[in-house]
């Protein structure tokens, strides 16, 4: 064999063990990637100047944006990043049209679960279905329920065998004149600042609450714990569009309120759950009452909760009343509410 003559790996006491720096570099790359701890996919960025600063920076930067009603009588604004979530499964839309000489306005805010599909397809069909309904103007409550329904209906027909388990929450508001309309299944909450008041206008759709899972036992399923309260022991919502294979338990009827525009309602406040977990209402009217520009407003509460912890994706649509309201720096007072977390 021609060569070098190998050298014997122990041949004596004074020998030691020789590692190719190949394999050396190889072995140090498995230590990190497997024991280096996994925080966000912001990591990099914690305790940054950037981060002190937004908080979010490439990739995890928010997508924001915001305008005007050509009338002059609101603006709004979003925000909506991935937060510490690897995948994307918020959706957002803000919308003004004209239908039969009226502005309208139409903001929402849709949490995916199970993927982002079934929030994705709310998102571009639950308000274009709505302002073709016949009833939009002369009965806008029964035009929404209707319209949340037949929408559930459409993606459930749409819906391959692959995404069975797909599913979303809907918080939505609809503007009209002096009328304020939400609406929304699951827990993506609406909360609005009324002369300084923190009030909930939704209602977070749980399994354990007694109406929601009396409804569900009486449709033949049932609520246990696993982590959560959750339906079937899957889902943490009681009501959502999608959710094929719950579907007899999980409905899309929505709660609908309205509140009229007058000079004491300030802002509405709508956002997923990746805000409400970690921020009160009460907290996120203040942060948001002294910044009048309602894009960096959303930014800001985004921001808070991505600084809190909050481990989901973070999704936040802000419309501020610009005739005749009253705005002020102080804090506000949290209205009786049973959501105030």
């Amino acid at each position: 064999m021609h060569g070098r003559p190998s050298r014997p790996l122990a041949s004596s006491s004074s020998s030691s063990f020789f590692l190719p720096p190949r394999v050396f570099l190889f072995l140090v790359v498995v230590v990190v990637v497997v024991f280096l701890p996994r925080r966000s996919s912001c990591w990099w960025l914690e305790g940054t100047e950037e981060e002190e600063e937004m908080g979010f920076a490439g990739d995890c930067s928010p997508v924001s944006g915001g305008g005007l009603s050509e009338n002059g009588k609101f603006s709004y604004g979003y925000a909506s990043a991935p937060g510490k979530r690897a995948s994307m499964e918020d959706f957002y839309e803000t919308r003004i049209d004209g239908v039969d000489g009226e502005t309208i306005g139409l903001f929402g805010v849709f949490d995916g679960h199970g993927g982002a599909r079934a929030a994705e397809y709310v998102k571009q069909h639950l308000f274009s279905n709505l302002i073709k309904h016949p009833k939009f103007i002369s009965d806008i409550k029964s035009a929404i329920a209707e319209t949340y329904n037949h929408t559930d209906s459409e993606f459930l027909k749409a819906e391959s065998s692959h995404t069975r388990d797909a599913g979303s929450t809907a918080s939505t508001a609809i503007l009209v004149g002096d009328r304020l309309l939400v609406a929304n299944v699951g827990d993506s909450r609406a909360v609005v600042c009324r002369g300084g008041d923190a009030i909930a206008v939704s209602r977070d759709h749980k399994p354990d609450q007694s109406d929601e899972r009396q409804r569900i036992e009486d449709a033949g399923g049932f609520v246990m714990w696993a982590g959560t309260w959750r339906v079937g022991g899957v889902l943490a919502v009681s009501r959502a569009f999608g959710d094929k294979l719950l579907k007899q338990y999980v409905v899309a009827d929505p709660e609908i309120k309205e509140e009229v525009v007058d000079s004491s309602l300030e802002f509405l406040i709508l956002a997923s759950d990746g805000l409400w977990d970690v921020v009160s209402n009460k907290e996120a009217v203040d942060m948001v009452r002294p910044i009048q520009d309602p894009e960096q407003a959303a930014k800001r509460l985004l921001q808070e909760a991505y600084q809190r912890g909050s481990a989901d994706n973070i999704t936040v649509v802000i419309v501020r009343f610009l005739e005749g309201t009253t705005t002020g720096g102080g804090p506000s007072r949290e209205a009786a509410s049973d959501q105030n977390s």
